[in-house]
């Protein structure tokens, strides 16, 4: 599908000169806009900088940024200059920075001013760090005796705009992809040069329709893989738009960002839907503009979809993808949904549904997935033990439970990990929250095992909604509403009322801190 020497950078962005769209608006900042030519020139001098302040080819670059059109240039230009782009959230603690630079070795980093106290305590025992630029220049830069620190405005203004691009191959290393670390740190899935655009064609273009005519908003940030296909690159694959906002993603402000762009696609997850839907007088907003919305992270409970589908009128196409592939490659799409399903195999990608002896099970039984295609992972870095586990030749195990029904539409079950056995069968927490979601007082809730004398059973962790009063009474009616809805062994033994559920920062309910 693509040439032996490729550059992705080409592929997403400056195939765009060649067909004519250098003067086409390509993104949305603020009160700022950008044309394809303006990014290509922009990319081009983020390109040099990095190489002059030692990213060659192959030498890991760290973006540490908020969504800005920083993150832009700098993601083109490390790809142009063959570097290896590893991108995580701007938003953590130090400890967290500390294992990224270390992990990653990263030679330059580039940062947002807001972290700058915090990057600085991490950066200050980084080994391999030679280069930090801070986009921001109101803060005082730090200084060190390891590496050289330099605003990005100015280092970016100094550069050429002319930058040739590095003799890469499909098959060199482009990018690395961190999992959402469920247990452990996160891992690196790297990436190869095709790995990206393969998913693009198979799954944006061809299974999702994306045009030159969209214009992308998103929930999730640019760090996140899912994020950076979706509102980055699959739009400007096709010459479309993106519209960025580097405020934390609310409900209110999706309202406000769709408001004022227009997009014609939004990227979204489950735990947002919810939130949305929940704002008071939401269903005046006006979406029409949305031709769908994607949505991945967490499978969306049938419950929700037919909510949003009374309020909105926009179909919601959940899918499921990973770092490891990328991006989807199981999705519901425009024309063809199956609610509570995650949909049908994009084209382009097998799938199996095994057992624990890899033996495929029959068709309506459970067992895990395991998918093949070109965009699957190299491996984790500096982890062998664990890609052999989940590399085995060409397939990749994903760790979800699944079932395909007659029709070819696959169901999730949740992670292999997750999975509770009770009474001598497994049960999927999804099923139950599913469950627990039709009832009046739910707005959210997760089910967790819980071990009391030497057996596990589910615990539901739930959120009110307004006007319901948290007791005993409640938490009664609630299990008997379980046991009146699915097999009776499978309803909470426990029902603990929260204010909140916590999340990670893919938007997915943290269940580590639940079993805690």
């Amino acid at each position: 599908m693509f040439p032996e020497r490729f550059n992705m950078a080409d592929y997403f962005l400056y195939h765009n000169l060649e067909e004519g769209r250098e003067n086409k608006v390509c993104l949305y900042f603020e009160d700022q806009k950008w044309t394809y030519g303006e990014v290509a020139r922009l990319s081009n001098k983020a390109g040099n900088a990095l190489r002059a302040l030692g990213a060659d080819i192959e030498d890991r670059v760290l973006l540490v940024l908020p969504d800005c059109p920083e993150f832009v240039w700098t993601w083109f230009g490390a790809a142009r200059i063959g570097s290896v782009i590893t991108m995580v959230n701007p938003l953590l603690p130090v400890a967290d920075y500390e294992y990224y630079l270390d992990y990653t070795r990263a030679r330059v980093a580039i940062v947002h001013e807001s972290l700058l106290k915090t990057f600085a305590e991490a950066a200050a025992s980084a080994r391999y760090l030679r280069s930090v630029l801070v986009v921001g220049d109101e803060s005082e830069l730090p200084e060190s005796k390891n590496f050289h620190w330099a605003r990005f405005s100015q280092t970016i203004n100094d550069a050429p705009e002319e930058c040739s691009p590095a003799d890469t191959r499909r098959d060199d290393i482009a990018i690395w992809l961190f999992t959402s670390g469920s247990t452990g740190h996160p891992k690196g899935a790297v990436h190869l040069q095709h790995d990206l655009p393969f998913n693009t064609e198979v799954f944006a273009k061809a299974t999702m329709g994306v045009s030159a005519d969209d214009l992308t908003v998103s929930v999730p940030k640019l760090f996140f893989g899912y994020a950076t296909g979706t509102n980055l690159l699959f739009p400007f694959a096709v010459g479309g738009a993106t519209a960025l906002f580097a405020e934390r993603s609310t409900a209110e402000k999706m309202f406000e960002v769709i408001k004022r762009y227009r997009p014609t696609i939004l990227t979204t997850v489950p735990t947002m839907i919810n939130s949305m839907l929940n704002v008071p007088g939401a269903s005046a907003e006006d979406l029409s503009s949305l031709r769908f919305c994607y949505s991945a992270g967490e499978a969306l409970p049938k419950e929700l979809y037919e909510r949003w589908m009374n309020a909105f009128g926009v179909s919601i196409c959940d899918g499921i993808g990973s770092a490891e592939m990328f991006h989807i490659y199981i999705t519901n799409r425009p024309g063809d949904i199956k609610p509570g399903s995650l949909g049908r195999i994009v084209e382009g990608y097998e799938a199996r549904i095994v057992d624990a002896e890899d033996k495929e099970v029959a068709t309506g039984e459970m067992g895990t997935l395991r998918i093949k295609g070109d965009s699957a992972a190299l491996c984790y870095w500096n982890a062998h033990e664990k890609s052999k586990e989940t590399f085995a030749g060409d397939w990749c195990t994903t760790g979800d439970q699944f079932h395909v029904d007659e029709d070819g539409y696959y169901w999730y079950h949740g992670r292999t990990d997750d999975m509770l056995k009770v009474s001598g069968v497994y049960v999927a927490p999804a099923e139950i929250e599913n469950c627990l979601l039709q009832h009046e007082a739910v707005l959210e809730c997760a089910v967790v095992g819980h071990e009391s004398e030497g057996l596990v059973k589910p615990k539901a962790f739930v959120v009110l909604r307004e006007g319901f009063e948290r007791g005993d009474k409640l938490a009664e009616q609630i299990k008997q509403f379980v046991k009146d809805h699915i097999a009776i062994y499978k309803y909470p033994r426990w029902v603990e009322f929260v204010d909140f559920l916590p999340k990670n920062d893919r938007g997915k309910i943290d269940r580590k801190k639940l079993k805690t």
